[in-house]
């Protein structure tokens, strides 16, 4: 878990802790079996973060994230602030954050982690060299795209869920049949009413599929799950129209949720290809009961797209 904000609002965010430590998929939700082949999975470095198996900082995470056109690709803000640019920190000396390169993404149902040599092999000193041999495997690998990593011009890491949308450019095009779509401003506020209670909607991502004490199941597989628009307001008194929350694992109704590893990945509008929101946190450390999205569907997530070439 990358951070822990409020004490009991977590982000939904995955650390590589090996090579291959799960970072897993959506919660009692199914294999995606292809239904959203522009969903992908990111892995990134962030300078700036200790790792405490290592003397040097610099951390691996995973995140999730939709394609939307052949090189522009929607996620959370938190999982592109602070990426680092050829292992170099992007906030050290006033630097933004933003444009940061060390960021990849597969669209492979189940990305291949096996070309990263395990973090268990470097010793205490060595994390660069971690870093050298990781990046040079991933720029080597026609499964792993490398981007540049933009996040939401108000985004604020110390209150990412304000702001909390992000982009990758692809430094390469990954053309595909269809690609995800932008809602029209405003799309979710048509299911707050009595009379559209009760929609339901799709999450896609590479999260945890269970988390318990001692115990994360699941593993870098892109899953899907179905959850249910509960409330569009005042959630932990955030502004209205920032966030959106959905219940899930509710039995017959609906099965599926979010957790660790989902950030960023979409949820949809039924079952079509719009994303209404992006995974961003949760009030549960062990992903249970409900799951709270960032809208995109309101003017300044629609015009920070928009600078990318990406309308509704």
């Amino acid at each position: 878990m990358h951070r822990r904000v409020l004490v009991v609002v977590v982000s939904a965010l995955a650390v590589v802790l090996a090579w291959a430590v799960p970072a897993g998929a959506i919660t009692h939700g199914q294999p995606d079996n292809g239904a959203h082949p522009y969903v992908g999975e990111l892995l990134f470095f962030v300078p700036d973060e200790p790792d405490p198996r290592f003397d040097d900082p610099g951390s691996w995470f995973t995140c999730s994230g939709t394609l939307l056109n052949d090189h522009v690709v929607l996620t959370a803000g938190h999982c592109t602030y602070a990426t680092g640019r050829g292992g170099v920190s992007t906030t050290a000396n006033g630097g933004s954050g933003s444009g940061g390169t060390d960021v990849w993404i597969s669209f492979s149902a189940s990305p291949d982690f096996s070309i990263l040599p395990p973090s268990s092999s470097y010793g205490r000193d060595q994390n660069a060299q971690r870093y050298h041999d990781w990046s040079t495997a991933l720029n080597a690998s026609a499964d792993w795209h490398q981007a540049a990593a933009f996040p939401h011009p108000q985004f604020d890491p110390d209150a990412f869920f304000l702001h909390d949308a992000g982009v990758l450019q692809l430094q390469e095009p990954a053309p595909m049949s269809q690609y995800g779509a932008l809602p029209q401003q405003g799309f979710l506020d048509q299911f707050q009413t009595a009379r559209r209670a009760g929609q339901t909607f799709t999450v896609v991502g590479y999260g945890l599929n269970k988390v318990r004490p001692n115990l994360e199941v699941g593993g870098d597989t892109r899953f899907a799950g179905t959850v249910k628009l509960n409330t569009l307001n005042g959630l932990f008194g955030l502004p209205d129209g920032t966030a959106a929350r959905f219940s899930n694992n509710n039995g017959t109704v609906h099965q599926g949720g979010t957790c660790f590893g989902d950030s960023g990945g979409p949820t949809f509008f039924d079952r079509t290809n719009i994303v209404v929101t992006v995974t961003s946190f949760g009030i549960s450390p062990n992903c249970t009961g409900s799951d709270d999205e960032y809208r995109i569907d309101q003017p300044d997530d629609l015009a920070f797209l928009a600078s990318f070439g990406v309308t509704p």
